[in-house]
């Protein structure tokens, strides 16, 4: 059983949720973004997806965008992103996974990638532009090297794809919350707790719940129907807003921290019971 699959196993014994946030590695800086992961992890985060820097983010809002051209400028590169990690695994055992697209993984060679993935301390891959007509090669690579693959599923899939999907996948699958790029918005599409409850029907795998949540309540409604949901436009938003202060990492994880319903403690907030609904 793979970190992920554990981490979801030991939620769901417990009748308890997660919290996943999102940050772009690199951003500001490589040295930063590892202080970021194991600040996260103290913060409560279930899980860490941790994105690799892309020139062409389709699937990314202007937050995120922006997030990626600073990294970019900074020249970082996935054996980079590789290197911080294993760094990071000093310090802290969160599951963490690659949130990339599927150009920079080809380019860097993908056998290549995931044993030097496995090594680093990588648990998992979401790759947003492979479909997974086309990811039969990349999917036995990675179990070959133990590692998960996360897909994600839209509104607008359909029954036959959410199977396709849920025969691939590992660890859990990815629940886009509405159709579109990501970016924090004021409420949580009702489309996505049907998605929820279509995909229940189908796999086992637990589903979280991202894209436009950004506030302590949505994370407290994903809780209702989804095992974690997660956080990425607004923690980044907040990184880009402290960008040359002193003190950016303390402040980001003091912001996670207000995600959090139940008071932001470990136990209450990263664990938290299912709300009732």
């Amino acid at each position: 059983m793979s970190r992920i699959a554990e981490t979801f196993a030991r939620l769901r014994a417990e009748e308890r949720c997660g919290f996943i946030p999102f940050i772009t590695a690199g951003d500001p800086d490589l040295q930063t973004t590892r202080q970021l992961i194991i600040e996260l992890s103290r913060a409560g985060a279930t899980l860490i997806e941790l994105g690799v820097p892309f020139s062409d983010p389709m699937a990314d809002g202007p937050t995120i965008q922006r997030a990626s051209e600073r990294a970019l400028k900074n020249g970082v590169s996935v054996a980079d992103v590789l290197s911080l990690i294993a760094d990071a695994r000093r310090e802290t055992d969160v599951p963490i996974i690659l949130f990339s697209y599927f150009n920079p993984l080809l380019q860097f060679g993908l056998e290549r990638l995931c044993a030097n993935a496995r090594r680093s301390g990588v648990d998992g891959l979401l790759v947003t532009d492979l479909s997974p007509e086309e990811a039969g090669a990349f999917a036995a690579i990675l179990r070959k090297h133990d590692l998960d693959l996360i897909f994600l599923i839209a509104p607008t899939s359909t029954d036959e794809r959410l199977r396709m999907v849920s025969n691939l996948a590992s660890g859990f699958i990815y629940a886009v919350s509405r159709a579109g790029v990501t970016g924090a918005q004021s409420a949580v599409s009702q489309e996505a707790k049907k998605l929820v409850a279509r995909a229940r029907q189908i796999t086992e795998l637990p589903i979280v719940v991202g894209f436009g949540i950004s506030t302590r309540e949505q994370i407290a409604e994903v809780w209702r129907y989804a095992d974690a949901a997660v956080v990425g436009s607004a923690i980044v938003a907040e990184i880009e807003k402290h960008e040359n202060a002193p003190d950016l990492v303390a402040r980001v994880g003091a912001f996670a921290r207000t995600l959090l319903p139940g008071g932001g403690s470990r136990d209450v907030a990263t664990m938290a019971k299912v709300l009732p609904g």
